[in-house]
């Protein structure tokens, strides 16, 4: 590639602004532009405000903390935004009852006669001898057993997942689900004194607010056009066209639009690319946000939520991850619901007709406060702000095969000389560490 070429970046999520950074860095002498759908940068690990009488909330767009281990991702995060340093302390409310996180070797608090059940059916397990794991359930029953698996983590993943844990694979668990040994499980069903086994022992937020501040420095030293959202990509003349009617044109293209997307902008593609897209499945997010005029509001980091009858799946707190998000004495919260093609946003909603926008928010954000309500977290006169949005992409979902379809779009737009990169961009379960990695390679790539 010519030094002084034209390279875009469409997105400028913390992937884009990673790409366009280092592309940059490798050709000085290059024109590297990054267009914007929104009028703000961030993306996924971008955020919002709020106003109240007490003053400004931040929300971030779903919980972020860093637990990035890579060191060049550390020392320049550090260098952009000064870190908080937290141990995690997720806790799991179940039917009324508050358990450390994760559940399954830390059963103290329930009631007897369920912990003789759970452990009860852990020590028979008739799942430990299964030889070849098929999907994400028989896993779990694999790990903890028919009894607990059931009614924690089959639960949970009805309502983060959107779908039966039968439906999912297992190539995305890793280290995300811990797998205690007997005598964990037996200790911490007699025993709250037992210790954090969460997979990050250290987790990094910024001391002045917004998840985003950690790459600031890489975004001030970015060129990013906002309001302009790609609607077509001319690859034999190298155009990109907005819904602005704008037009460019550029020499190397990096993606970070989620993967399904670029078939329909790009046009004429293979049959087998139409179909695989097809079978690409993410969660949307609903994200109810709320701000309190009490600073002891929220007693965790974050905290999941196993009962079905209450639709967020998670919960997290800004105030906690820095003081910065709230006005003094102030604190506030996120709660997380999720849907998609598998499970729609409607299936919550019990009305003959399809609400409209308004309705739809004010219905999440009316469940979400009284179920906390009920769950003793707040009283109504405590919120002094609220708001609900709609986020069209949280998490991809791995259903069977979707790897060999992901590939077959991958290597589609390789043969266009289109390099994708990011969580939607590369269809990964990448944290944003990862992320911002992702695309320091796509940038290194051209």
């Amino acid at each position: 590639m010519k030094s002084s070429q034209k390279i875009v970046v469409l997105g400028a999520g913390i992937a884009g602004i990673s790409a366009a950074y280092h592309a940059q860095e490798k050709y000085p002498n290059s024109k590297v532009i990054v267009y914007e759908k929104d009028l703000d940068w961030g993306g996924l690990c971008g955020g919002f405000e709020l106003n109240s009488s007490a003053g400004k909330f931040w929300f971030d767009n779903f919980v972020h903390l860093s637990f990035a281990k890579d060191n060049y991702v550390k020392e320049n995060f550090n260098l952009s935004a000064e870190p908080i340093l937290h141990t995690p302390d997720p806790t799991n409310y179940f039917k009324g009852t508050q358990i450390k996180h994760p559940a399954q070797n830390n059963l103290y608090p329930l009631e007897a006669d369920l912990k003789v059940k759970i452990l009860k059916d852990m020590l028979q397990n008739n799942f430990s001898s299964l030889e070849k794991i098929e999907n994400f359930e028989q896993w779990l029953k694999v790990q903890y057993g028919n009894y607990f698996s059931e009614h924690f983590p089959m639960a949970y993943t009805r309502k983060y997942w959107t779908t039966q844990a039968k439906n999912l694979s297992v190539s995305w668990v890793g280290e995300r689900m811990y797998r205690p040994n007997i005598e964990e499980i037996l200790f911490g069903a007699m025993s709250e004194n037992t210790p954090c086994t969460y997979y990050a022992k250290e987790q990094r937020y910024p001391k002045c607010g917004q998840y985003r501040s950690f790459f600031k420095s890489f975004s001030d030293k970015c060129n990013i056009v906002y309001g302009h959202k790609a609607i077509n990509i001319d690859v034999k003349n190298k155009t990109i066209a907005f819904d602005n009617n704008v037009k460019t044109d550029f020499d190397r293209l990096v993606s970070t639009l989620p993967l399904p997307l670029l078939p329909d902008m790009i046009g004429n593609c293979p049959d087998e690319v139409k179909k695989a897209k097809e079978d690409l499945y993410a969660t949307a997010g609903i994200i109810v946000s709320l701000g309190f005029n009490r600073e002891d509001i929220a007693k965790n980091l974050w905290f999941y939520i196993y009962d079905e009858d209450i639709f967020p799946s998670r919960v997290y707190s800004p105030s906690r991850k820095s003081p910065a998000n709230a006005p003094k004495g102030c604190s506030s919260l996120q709660a997380e619901i999720y849907f998609s093609k598998l499970r729609p946003q409607g299936s919550f909603i019990n009305s003959q007709k399809p609400l409209a926008q308004k309705e739809t928010q004010d219905f999440f954000l009316s469940h979400t406060i009284e179920k906390f309500i009920q769950m003793g977290i707040c009283k109504r006169s405590h919120i002094i702000a609220s708001d609900v949005r709609i986020l069209p992409y949280a998490n991809v979902i791995f259903t069977h095969n979707m790897e060999k379809k992901r590939q077959i779009l991958r290597d589609y737009l390789q043969e266009l000389d289109i390099i994708s990169c990011g969580r939607f961009g590369e269809w990964e379960y990448l944290w944003s560490d990862q992320s911002f990695l992702s695309g320091k390679k796509a940038g290194q790539e051209i």
